[in-house]
């Protein structure tokens, strides 16, 4: 059976201060449905979050990773460094990582195999522009993203990975997706998931909407049957409006 998740990504926010208080602020917070709970700090505060955290139901996530074990890759981080700190689980294929730093599908194939060689849990994240969904073109892209780093996976590695859909043009852009939007496109993904592996995969897949989701219209949203918990943003940058979408289950 597939859970419900809510993850923050905090992004590139929150200085080791800013960090330790708003951990706090999370710890008072209280989990009033049945949603798993994940945030993702700076690369800098990932073990002073983990510690913090480590008698808590909130699971400290990573926001990348490099596909390399080790080597001449400045400023990059590997899996292993990552588990050494406690961290089971990396977001990848973000869509600001394929924007700004040029992810293609082949470095997040390699990515993802290089996570799951560690057992490290993936978040994995992907979704269509603007003129994608313009001309239609939205399923075509999101396939092709999902097959392209996924599909030659064993169907049974796909326990340790959740799928984010981003719709990159309804973010930040003035343009908004509604909650029938997200269940069209989950509902999709879920049939490519079992066109090729079949209803044990597809059916117990975590599918989260990456969309602006916000206190006001989580609700909304996670009620959509192929909806199945949200990758959050900006919101997850306070304490009270993160739970109040946590707990909107």
């Amino acid at each position: 059976m597939r859970k419900n998740i809510v993850a923050g990504n905090w992004k590139m926010n929150n200085d080791l201060s800013q960090t330790e208080a708003l951990i706090s602020d999370l710890k008072h917070q209280k989990n009033r449905g049945n949603a798993e709970v994940m945030i993702a700090p700076a690369f800098t505060n990932l073990y002073s979050a983990f510690n913090a955290l480590k008698d808590t139901s909130i699971e400290v996530t990573a926001q990348n990773m490099h596909f390399a074990k080790n080597g001449a890759y400045t400023g990059e981080v590997s899996a292993s460094m990552i588990k050494s700190v406690g961290i089971q689980t990396v977001i990848l294929g973000h869509s600001e990582r394929r924007a700004y730093f040029g992810e293609t599908d082949l470095i997040l194939k390699q990515k993802v195999d290089a996570a799951l060689a560690a057992d490290l849990r993936v978040v994995f994240c992907f979704g269509e522009e603007l003129a994608d969904r313009n001309a239609g073109n939205q399923e075509v892209v999101v396939a092709s993203q999902i097959k392209n780093a996924l599909f030659h996976l064993d169907k049974l590695v796909f326990k340790n990975i959740v799928l984010a859909y981003e719709p990159v043009w309804a973010i930040g852009t003035g343009e908004t997706a509604s909650p029938q939007q997200a269940q069209n496109m989950h509902k999709f993904i879920r049939k490519t998931l079992n066109d090729k592996y079949g209803k044990d995969v597809s059916e117990n897949m975590s599918i989260l909407y990456g969309g602006s989701v916000k206190p006001n219209n989580a609700q909304e949203i996670f009620s959509k049957p192929d909806v199945d918990g949200g990758l959050i943003g900006g919101a997850a940058l306070n304490a009270e409006d993160f739970f109040a979408i946590v707990n909107a289950f």
